[in-house]
């Protein structure tokens, strides 16, 4: 067997969430391999709302296991919470949740270093969601990291204050002022409860899955434009959110890669700092927010609204060797008078480009071309009643990549989509 993938193809928020719990019941196992408590992933069914932001989406579905692979780092803190939020709402996670022994542990200090390193930056700031994700990923590269498996020896609180002490240096020296409390007792008692869990070695157990037949889906985080190597430099993610990062991020050799499935929106949306050609700041944009309900799913900001991009979509398909594309959030551009989608980039000299430079994107500006607007779906939508531009709309967008868009999400709930390919 081989491990499929689903990840964004955008800067994240691309509604991940929703189509890894539509599509979990076709899978034994669902595996988060990267990020953090920075991802927010929403998912709507039986008129309730769910945000998770460590635990992976299959959790959902009572027969789907659900892994916290060993590239994801960990709030032991944020983790507990999820599980007793589940757990009010009628789920037992606890039964069906794993998680890699060499996952990294998020401290109350990396929080608080994260802000001290976003307050130096002045007005470079990356617009961080302050969760110490940028620290703990510094921390695991220069080896000085906690591991959730270090839990369970006898010296792990020496380990800790060792570790905190460090912390407590480089934020004293970034003159940070702001009182920011540490939670270290609440902390502690969220180690206790996290010794207790499924604790394993993760490489090992789906592997073996893998070779018993079992049907495994990577989740990814963040988007594919945020990739600490891929994405708008350093306007990123500290985490690989490619398909190269399932490998990493869960231990599971190349060749073992199976289908991909890239999701974007319809338009494109960005929270924070960094480039970001097709960015709308006129009427359009506003619609698209208000519409959609752009707001991040973790930090609550508005998230910046633009045409979609087919230059950057382009240059992630071809990365992450998408073989299925997902279409997201085609309702909110229902009605509109008017949607562009951006063809090229015109380069500051005049000359025009079909791809995704790697440098000096912050100077390119967007080439658009007009496509028809939609009407509202009908009552009975499917995908033989799909409005006509926006069935060209897809077809186009199909034309560019060479990839087919495999389901259409017409909604925010679970059943509000359409299957195009099996």
């Amino acid at each position: 067997m081989k491990i499929d993938v689903l990840l964004g193809l955008q800067w994240g928020d691309e509604g991940k969430g929703k189509i890894v719990d539509v599509l979990a019941p076709q899978y034994d196992v669902v595996a988060r391999f990267q990020g953090g408590p920075n991802a927010g992933h929403t998912l709507i069914f039986d008129g309730k709302k769910y945000v998770l932001h460590l635990i992976p989406s299959g959790i959902f579905r009572e027969n789907t296991e659900n892994i916290i692979g060993n590239g994801v780092v960990l709030c032991p803190l944020t983790l507990l919470n999820e599980i007793s939020d589940l757990e009010k709402s009628g789920f037992n996670p606890r039964a069906n949740l794993f998680i890699s022994k060499k996952a990294t542990l998020i401290l109350p200090t990396h929080r608080m270093l994260d802000a001290a390193q976003e307050q130096s930056k002045g007005a470079s700031k990356i617009g961080s969601t302050l969760k110490g994700i940028g620290p703990v990923y510094t921390d695991a590269i220069s080896r000085n990291a906690l591991r959730v498996g270090d839990i369970l020896s006898d010296d792990f609180r020496s380990k800790y204050e060792k570790l905190k002490s460090y912390h407590l240096l480089q934020i004293k020296s970034l003159n940070f002022t702001d009182n920011i409390d540490l939670q270290e007792d609440t902390w502690f008692k969220s180690i206790e409860q996290l010794s207790k869990l499924k604790l394993i070695d993760t490489e090992r157990y789906i592997n073996k899955a893998l070779d018993s037949g079992k049907k495994i889906l990577a989740e990814g985080a963040q988007g594919t434009l945020l990739d600490i190597y891929a994405g708008t430099y350093p306007f990123v993610t500290s985490s690989v959110t490619t398909t190269a990062g399932v490998c990493i991020g869960l231990g599971v050799a190349p060749q073992k890669i199976g289908r991909v499935f890239g999701i974007f929106k319809a338009y494109v949306t960005r929270v924070g700092s960094g480039p970001f050609p097709t960015e709308l700041f006129d009427d359009y944009g506003n619609k698209i927010g208000e519409i959609g309900k752009e707001f991040g799913s973790t930090t609550g900001r508005p998230r910046r609204c633009g045409w979609l991009d087919m230059p950057a979509l382009k240059y992630a398909v071809n990365i992450n060797g998408v073989t299925d594309l997902i279409m997201t959030k085609a309702d909110v551009l229902c009605g509109f008078d008017s949607i562009k989608v951006a063809k090229f980039y015109a380069l500051p000299n005049g000359n025009e480009i079909d791809y995704f430079p790697s440098e000096a994107i912050e100077t390119v500006k967007p080439v658009y071309s007009n496509v028809q607007p939609w009407a509202n779906f009908s009552d009975d939508i499917s995908n033989d009643n799909l409005p006509k531009p926006l069935l060209d709309y897809i077809e186009f967008i199909e034309k560019e990549t060479n990839v087919p868009v495999s389901i259409v999400s017409t909604g925010a709930d679970r059943n509000q989509l359409i299957i195009r390919n099996s």
